[in-house]
């Protein structure tokens, strides 16, 4: 009998990224969709025969009952969440509900269902904003800096809170910025690598950014999610960084990036203020050493390597885009 995993965020980067994995290595793979949101299934589209969808919101607590008792998963899970930090500046409540509050009401729905089933947490790096030591590993104090920070940190301590009081093989990954062709483009580093390919392909002039100084842990979504899938085959629960241990520029991002395309960033690149976060996050760099010794997991993509292969995702997608829209 396979093994069945439910996946709350399916059609996200994450989501999308873990359900290949583990239907690569045999899962059943249950996916929760929200039936009141227009579901975006395009990151999943190759794989969606081979996925259950599962009706479910974490606004909802009897909804995750009900579809833990219909499916019946061993693994849980989270990735679904409010994900986008500027966001949570503009809705702190409804980043509250789903990213934090949310959290609770799944674990309360495992305890009441079947608190056998191995729950995983995606935890965030925003959780340090401020940080308090460089790197960061999972004994460094936390300081969020931003609402969705904020809500990610309720999301992690009730995550050991649940996993102490109701003995629950509950993990969280406190995962650093993981990127890929499968981001947002609200995201800096998709909206970078995708404006570098419309500028190389002459459908923009300029691309405006923030904080070009700020320093980030980038790696690759797919990457990561090999570790959220070994903390779960651990014999007891815990919490793990995972990152790359190396920090680049917002900069520097952009300079590889239009690099690739033959262009210079600097002639393209304008800083703009509407841009900049009220309260912003300066230098996260982790430390995934525990990581590594605990979970075997090895980081396999390079930053360079990151960028460049999100750089020609968008040259194919803008390229298919521009023959659609010729005809041809």
């Amino acid at each position: 009998m396979s093994t069945r995993a439910l996946i709350t965020g399916i059609t996200g980067q994450d989501g999308s990224h873990l359900a290949e994995l583990l239907l690569d290595k045999g899962y059943d793979v249950v996916g929760m969709v929200r039936r009141s949101s227009t579901v975006n299934y395009e990151r999943i589209a190759h794989i969606q025969d081979r996925i259950t969808f599962a009706q479910g919101d974490l606004l909802d607590e009897v909804s995750m009952i009900n579809m833990l008792r219909e499916h019946r998963p061993e693994e849980v899970y989270n990735l679904a969440a409010q994900s986008f930090v500027q966001t949570s500046f503009g809705q702190p409540v409804l980043t509250g509900e789903t990213t934090a509050l949310g959290v609770t009401r799944m674990l309360d729905a495992i305890r009441i269902v079947d608190p056998g089933i191995r729950f995983y947490q995606a935890s965030s790096s925003e959780m340090f904003g401020k940080v308090q030591a460089v790197p960061q590993s999972e004994s460094t104090p936390f300081y969020p800096r931003s609402p969705y920070g904020v809500a990610k940190l309720y999301g992690h301590w009730i995550t050991i809170n649940y996993r102490e009081s109701y003995d629950l093989h509950a993990s969280s990954g406190i995962l650093f910025n993981h990127e890929g062709p499968r981001r947002g483009l609200e995201f800096v580093t998709r909206k970078i690598t995708h404006t570098a390919a419309k500028i190389k392909l002459g459908m923009a002039t300029e691309l405006r950014l923030g904080n070009l100084d700020a320093q980030r842990d980038w790696g690759f979504a797919g990457d990561y999610v090999e570790a959220m899938w070994r903390m779960l085959q651990q014999d007891g629960p815990d919490d793990y960084v995972v990152a790359t241990g190396e920090t680049h520029e917002v900069r520097e991002f952009c300079e590889v990036a239009f690099e690739h395309v033959g262009l210079d960033y600097r002639d393209f690149v304008v800083q703009d203020e509407r841009f900049m976060r009220p309260a912003e996050v300066d230098l996260l760099v982790g430390d995934p050493s525990k990581a590594r010794a605990d979970l075997g997991w090895e980081l396999q993509t390079s930053f360079r390597d990151l960028v460049t292969m999100m750089v020609d995702a968008d040259l194919a997608l803008l390229q298919g885009d521009l023959r659609s829209i010729s005809g041809s």
